[in-house]
């Protein structure tokens, strides 16, 4: 019989001029709860302002987050700003295609504490997590899905050199019982290596 492929972890840390992405932490909690609490941050977010029992879960989540294998796991990193946690962002496998059974397309997910905000730090530790997507993993493409209205998810989205493929409307139940859109927006390995 023979094995399942395997994909080994990527090496961390990743450096960057001014960021540092690292695995999660469980002493990270409280610099994410600071964020995830805060019902400004996750306005267009997929889940609402965190109280004490849903950062359980989320920190559970994002501790767990270091070797994805398959559909559906995740990577999740933290980023470091001169040793303070400015944020944290997410790879997660949604596809797999071809003989190898290897993920093919990954979704990117971000957010970042308010007051680090206008410093490019999103734009710097997204683009070093578009690079890792790309070299460490066998990727064809990676897509970011948000709400149109989170303009500034949509201008990095832009900045990562990612194209705005889909509009679909009302797709998304909204926590007030209405529904919201959602902006797709995508990059090809093809794309991202010619860049």
């Amino acid at each position: 019989m023979g094995s399942e492929p395997t994909l080994p972890p990527p090496l961390l840390p990743v450096a960057t001029e001014r960021l540092l992405l690292r695995t999660v932490v469980p002493g990270d909690r409280d610099a994410i709860g600071r964020y995830c609490s805060d019902p400004e941050v996750t306005r267009y977010l997929p889940f609402a302002a965190l109280d004490q029992d849903g950062l359980t879960h989320r920190m559970e989540r994002l501790v767990g987050g270091t070797a994805p294998q398959a559909v559906g796991e995740h990577l999740t990193l933290a980023v470091e700003h001169e040793g303070v946690l400015v944020g944290d962002l997410m790879l997660r496998f949604t596809a797999q295609h071809g003989p190898d059974d290897l993920p093919s397309i990954a979704e990117l997910g971000w957010v970042f504490a308010p007051e680090h905000a206008g410093r490019g730090f999103a734009t710097e530790a997204a683009r070093a997590l578009v690079d890792l997507a790309f070299t460490h993993y066998p990727l064809h493409r990676l897509v970011a899905q948000l709400d149109p209205r989170n303009l500034a998810s949509a201008r990095l989205c832009e900045r990562l050199g990612m194209r705005h493929e889909a509009h679909t409307r009302q797709d998304y139940p909204d926590r007030d019982g209405s529904w919201s859109d959602t902006s797709v927006y995508g990059l090809l390995r093809s794309e991202w290596s010619q860049a």
